[in-house]
């Protein structure tokens, strides 16, 4: 399978646009390139990303300068206990029409309906404010009142969650965290980028952003991501991640069985291979790789891997056991090719 013509200038304009946007970003975000990759990639993918850090990390000022870029309309939801659902979603309130008298319903729209929505310290809420996302996040709309409320595309959830403080907080349920394509560990900055970080942020600078895309690119080119070719070899390999780690499930790796209480479901393997067309694309290439779904394999598996008491007894994260399976499945496109399926993963010593 081949781009049309008309996709591969589009795939040139994606790459231009993802070194625009890394441009404009830079100006204002020190260092942090592989998190402002993943945020790209899960938003051309038409995922929403869950961002994981210890507080000061600039999580919300990476989001908030992300939505300036892309001209696009941003909200920030501050989560806290008292957050009710309406809140989020909007509520309906009674208008009276002075002239004639009457009374009715008017609906008055929530922040949910932007483009960019920031959740920040989204588990500082109980579930059912919590759960006020989950229809907006996997079917674009939001029901109050029993009336459904479209929300305008592009749609872009981004979360925050501090993994220090855990204290008066509500983990998120299972359920939830697969709604989100990646979870965005933000880690702290190298010694050069903070000394940058602190140069910049102690001195009276303004930065002054240029737009890249509007909404409507935006919604063009996650068209064209879709059409990116994946080889089979490709499927298969992005399958084999999230198969392997299912424990009751056929011939998985005794690692597996020793750390893991519960594996990935099949939406792991979806946003494998999109998160893989999504790399390929940015990066300027016309079809997904093996190297491109071990890129995304991370921040898609290490929140859909439950590892058990083994696990934590050891100090094994799923990071860890996403890299063990790394180790163990081929990642050769040419060995793939060769045979025609992956290469068998047991029984031969040249599998590993």
């Amino acid at each position: 399978m081949t781009l049309a013509d008309d996709d591969v200038q589009a795939v040139h304009r994606l790459n231009q646009a993802f070194r625009q946007i890394n441009e404009q970003l830079q100006k204002v975000i020190v260092g942090q390139q592989q998190v402002i990759e993943e945020l790209l990639i899960a938003m051309f993918a038409r995922g929403h990303c869950l961002l994981v850090g210890v507080p000061g990390l600039a999580k919300t000022l990476l989001i908030r300068t992300l939505a300036d870029t892309l001209t696009l309309k941003f909200s920030r939801v501050q989560f806290t206990p008292d957050l009710m659902p309406a809140d989020i979603t909007g509520t309906e309130v009674i208008q009276e029409d002075k002239l004639s008298g009457t009374r009715e319903f008017k609906f008055l729209p929530g922040p949910i309906f932007a483009n960019v929505i920031l959740a920040d310290e989204i588990n500082r809420t109980p579930p059912k404010t919590q759960a006020a996302l989950l229809e907006s996040m996997q079917e674009h709309q939001v029901t109050v009142g029993g009336r459904r409320y479209k929300l305008d595309p592009p749609f872009f959830v981004l979360a925050t969650q501090n993994p220090i403080e855990q204290e008066g907080t509500y983990p998120l349920p299972e359920a939830q965290l697969d709604r989100f394509m990646f979870n965005v560990f933000v880690d702290y900055p190298e010694e050069e980028e903070e000394l940058e970080i602190v140069r910049r942020t102690t001195t009276d600078s303004h930065v002054q952003l240029k737009p890249t895309l509007d909404g409507e690119e935006i919604l063009q080119l996650q068209q064209i991501v879709r059409r990116i070719p994946a080889p089979d070899h490709v499927m298969r390999y992005a399958m084999q991640f999230t198969r392997l780690t299912r424990r009751e499930k056929g011939e998985v790796p005794d690692f597996v069985t020793d750390y893991v209480s519960w594996g990935a479901g099949p939406r792991a393997s979806q946003y494998l291979v999109l998160g893989a067309k999504a790399r390929a694309a940015l990066h300027g290439r016309y079809a997904a790789t093996c190297d491109d779904v071990r890129a995304v394999a991370l921040p898609v598996l290490r929140h859909r891997i439950m590892t058990n008491f083994n696990a934590e007894a050891e100090g094994l994260r799923p990071d860890d056991i996403v890299r063990r399976l790394m180790d163990v499945i081929p990642a050769s496109d040419d060995g793939a090719l060769s045979r025609g399926k992956l290469p068998e993963i047991f029984g031969s010593a040249d599998a590993g």
